[in-house]
């Protein structure tokens, strides 16, 4: 039971990790081809995510010590399904299906439900598709635990059984059935007709850009700070691998960067581009204002971060009022509309970066 409880934990844990990676690309592709970021689909895709952790851990781990393990044999009579159940039904008649070898055909269907289901919502696959995926990642299963983990290990440790492959694609189907359910509209990925409609530039939207920037420089932080690390160690310089401040340092210098020459160069940063939103207009040259609304953006907060000391307080109290500022700020412009004297509207407003006459309208929603 432990066990499985640590494999549950190790599914969800990888899933999340996963999820943060993906978090931005999967907001700026929902704003592009749905118009929109629903919270519904988020969670349906983030569950997905889970769910594919938990294939691979459940199937596949915990891996075994090499001078523990017994072989075990193979079943490719497909006739063996009809069998357990024949079994089943003579041993406990009104009580069949409590028998453990119809639970275990039972939980094997149950296993690709959600494969079927995620196919259909996400990616607007029918039957065709789930029969074909789910023979095919079940086979895939069933061939690593024949081969010993691909001659990891010198003999299959776990049966390679044509009932887990029958019945796993079964569930396939089975999800793939059940998702028609789901209204039409929000299922597969293809562009919808309004997506290129302007939509409100709601609170909603605006700290959902402001999330995407922390997150992504979270991401390109730990991504540089890791790669100088392991440059260094390469180099053989152990002291500054273990002093870890020029790993850090730049670290911190690159997200600034990246995002200064974003804004500076098209007038939004990375979590702007992912919701479509912009700042443009106000009094002052373009050159100008992109360089505030950096300074008073994501920008600032991160040349705080980066500085040391009592700084790291400071950065969290302009993170609060940022957010404050958000839900005080006509437009929800904040911080950055208040120090560039720039208005925040929808980019599909504008046909190109600040070109939108300062008094133009936000485009109704839906």
């Amino acid at each position: 039971m432990d066990e499985q409880i640590i494999l549950g934990v190790l599914a969800i844990t990888l899933g999340v990790v996963v999820g943060v990676l993906l978090f931005v690309p999967f907001v700026a592709l929902s704003y592009r081809r749905r118009g929109g970021f629903g919270v519904g689909r988020f969670v349906v895709w983030g569950a997905a995510l889970v769910y594919v952790m938990a294939i691979w851990t459940y199937t596949l781990l915990p891996l075994p010590d090499p001078d523990t393990i017994a072989c075990t044999g193979v079943n490719i009579d497909v006739t063996a399904i009809a069998d357990d159940l024949r079994g089943a039904l003579v041993r406990r008649g009104s009580g069949f299906a409590t028998d453990p070898a119809v639970l275990q055909l039972l939980l094997n269907v149950l296993l690709f439900v959600p494969l079927g289901f995620f196919l259909r919502v996400l990616g607007g696959r029918g039957v065709i598709t789930a029969l074909v995926v789910g023979v095919g990642l079940s086979g895939f299963v069933e061939v690593t635990q024949l081969t010993g983990v691909w001659g990891l290990y010198p003999c299959a440790y776990r049966v390679f059984d044509v009932d887990d492959l029958l019945t796993n694609t079964l569930g396939a189907v089975l999800g793939s059935l059940l998702a028609l359910a789901v209204p039409r509209r929000y299922r597969g990925s293809s562009r919808l007709p309004d997506a290129d409609q302007p939509q409100p530039v709601t609170r909603g939207r605006r700290l959902l850009g402001m999330l995407c920037d922390g997150l992504a420089a979270w991401v390109l932080t730990l991504t540089v700070v890791v790669a100088v690390q392991l440059v260094l160690y390469l180099l053989g310089a152990d002291a500054a691998v273990r002093d870890g401040s020029a790993a850090n340092l730049i670290g911190s210098a690159v997200p600034i960067v990246v995002w200064l020459v974003a804004t500076l160069a098209t007038g939004g940063t990375i979590g702007d581009h992912a919701v479509q939103l912009r700042f443009t207009g106000g009094p002052l040259p373009v050159g100008l204002a992109r360089f505030l609304r950096f300074v008073a953006g994501i920008g600032g907060y991160l040349v705080l971060n980066a500085l040391p000391g009592a700084w790291t307080f400071v950065a969290s109290v302009f993170a609060v009022v940022s957010i404050v500022l958000v839900f005080t700020t006509d437009g929800r412009r904040g911080l950055p509309g208040l120090a560039s004297g720039q208005r925040l509207t929808d980019a599909r407003e504008l046909e190109e970066p600040d070109a939108a006459p300062p008094g133009s309208a936000t485009a109704p929603g839906r």
